[in-house]
């Protein structure tokens, strides 16, 4: 119903401009972490430990600069908003969505209590994926299980591969039903 009052500007221009972008954060996170494994595989100093000796703005946390630090913002807040989405989206908390103005006070606990567990992961799934080394405010680096190369690689191969899996079903799907519509043969 929305899609059908939106303006023709809108469908055809904000649509598609969303999807790209989504698509480029999508890859570049998935870039970004396939080049953190060749990391892992090559150098030690990529494990996710705490950086030690590294004040902030005497070192930079991006080989990239101002640019890539400005990356590194933006892919962490799609991240989040993407693991909002996955979380809200998964068949065991579709419950757990609130609705508006009807909503009982414990379900506003139990999406207070998820919001706040999905916020304190992040920064740990971040460094863990190498899209950043930078400790925030905590000490997130000084986790023991992040010394531990097996587990820091399969999960980011995991994360690679779930995600690239993902990412070329959907895109593959919809060019797929595009192109047997187009034909005519949808029907």
């Amino acid at each position: 119903e929305l899609r059908h009052r939106a303006s023709p500007w809108q469908r055809n221009l904000g649509y598609p401009l969303a999807m790209l972008g989504l698509l480029a954060l999508t890859g570049i996170s998935v870039l970004i972490v396939s080049f953190h494994v060749l990391e892992l595989l090559l150098d030690d100093a990529a494990m996710p430990r705490g950086i030690q000796d590294a004040s902030l703005g005497q070192v930079s946390f991006s080989i990239f600069g101002s640019f890539g630090a400005a990356l590194q913002v933006v892919l962490i807040f799609y991240l989040m908003v993407s693991s909002v989405v996955g979380f809200y989206s998964s068949p065991l908390f579709t419950r757990l969505l609130p609705a508006r103005q009807d909503t009982p006070l414990p379900k506003i606990i139990g999406n207070c209590v998820s919001l706040l567990v999905l916020s304190s992961a992040l920064p740990v799934f971040s460094r863990t994926l190498g899209i950043t080394r930078f400790d925030l405010l905590g000490d997130f680096g000084r986790f023991d299980w992040l010394g531990n190369f097996y587990l820091v690689f399969l999960y980011n191969m995991g994360f690679a591969g779930l995600t690239t899996l993902c990412l070329v079903k959907r895109v593959s799907w919809a060019a797929q039903a595009e192109l047997l519509r187009a034909c005519g043969e949808d029907r």
